[in-house]
């Protein structure tokens, strides 16, 4: 692992297809210990703000704005700078009220699906707030050489983001049928979780149909859809360090890692002891490695092979990321792993370090 991945994408639509509704949607408000300076309202469409419009308070702190909506679209008020409010808008007013005095004062009225919007805003904030100490006691680890605490914060980031994704889920689930859950997806890794964000998105579908935003996930599921849970792992069919072809159906009757690696990736490298070692531990009952090298030259594949100690099976065509095998299976980053059953079904992904040990366990402790 190299350093805490950070996730704080959020990704916001717009649709196409216009609904029976009178086209108009009122966003009104009271702001208290209101700031100087501008409230911009924006507009997202394919994920990117587009200003609409500057609003202004009177001077109570009360503003009113008519905005014409015959879609289920996002929309952004920005208040100075300072806070931003997403709203999910469709067919409801909305009303909303904040005291810049109390960070927690936010309240949203009217529209059902600015006010899903706000679960999504708090699981985000509570999770950054996670990643932030733990990046403030990776750092402090770096800067101490403190290899055992970084292994741990390691583990712990692994935890945080596995128990982050079970949130997700269930923050979406409590949303019912509101397209403000669009706005959540871009939290998932759709590696992981494609069987929920297929079934999500088919629901929405049903509800909103031709909508763009719907669409493009849909084509984007479609061609992860070979590489889901349950799905028998596309065949892979390179040259040995021998240069002898070899089949990854040929370890059929296993389980087998599949693990894209190079002797280049620093991270691939540091896994590969933990690799050995679960392999050395499992391999009499029955787990196997397949190693596929996104290496460039065949002396520093077969160098790593030697150094790092790799007794497993390895081919790879020596294309970098251009490998047919890198292609099939989607693979833009390493170290990356897909685990197969013994029917050579797909079982797991991205396994490493504890999460792979815990799987193995899982399957033969």
């Amino acid at each position: 692992m190299n350093g805490i991945v950070f996730l704080v994408l959020l990704s916001f639509f717009s649709c196409e297809k216009k609904q029976d509704n009178d086209g108009k949607v009122e966003i009104a408000g009271k702001i208290e210990n209101a700031r100087e300076g501008a409230v911009i309202l924006s507009q997202f469409t394919d994920s990117r703000p587009k200003v609409l419009d500057t609003l202004e308070l009177d001077n109570k702190g009360n503003f009113r704005y008519e905005v014409a909506v015959d879609t289920p679209t996002f929309y952004e008020l920005n208040f100075y700078g300072e806070k931003l409010i997403r709203l999910a808008l469709f067919k409801e007013d909305v009303k909303l009220s904040y005291d810049f005095a109390n960070p927690e004062s936010l309240v949203i009225d009217g529209s059902k699906d600015s006010q899903e919007m706000l679960k999504i805003e708090k699981l985000m904030d509570d999770y950054q707030t996670k990643v932030n100490a733990l990046n403030e006691a990776y750092y402090k680890a770096m800067s101490e050489n403190d290899t055992e605490t970084i292994k741990q914060i390691q583990t712990d980031a692994m935890a945080l983001e596995s128990n982050q994704a079970s949130e997700v889920k269930n923050v979406i689930n409590s949303m019912g049928d509101s397209f403000a859950s669009l706005a959540a997806v871009g939290l998932l890794n759709p590696k992981n979780e494609f069987q929920f964000m297929d079934s999500l998105i088919a629901k929405l579908d049903e509800k909103y149909p031709e909508t763009k935003s719907i669409i493009q996930l849909k084509q984007q599921l479609d061609e992860m859809r070979a590489l889901s849970m349950g799905q028998v792992a596309p065949e892979i069919e390179l040259p040995n360090p021998e240069g002898e072809t070899v089949r990854l159906s040929d370890l059929r009757g296993k389980y087998v890692m599949i693990d894209f690696w190079a002797a280049w990736c620093k991270p691939c490298r540091e896994e590969n002891p933990n690799v050995v070692n679960l392999y050395n531990e499992y391999k009499d009952k029955g787990f196997e490695v397949f190693g596929v090298s996104l290496d460039r030259t065949k002396e520093d594949w077969v160098d790593a092979i030697e150094e790092d100690g790799l007794a497993w099976t390895q081919v790879s065509d020596l294309k970098y990321f251009n490998s047919i095998a890198a292609e099939i299976y989607q693979i833009d980053a390493i170290p990356a792993t897909y685990l197969i059953d013994p029917d050579g079904k797909i079982i797991g992904k991205d396994l490493r370090g504890p999460s792979l040990r815990a799987k193995l366990e899982e399957i033969f402790d």
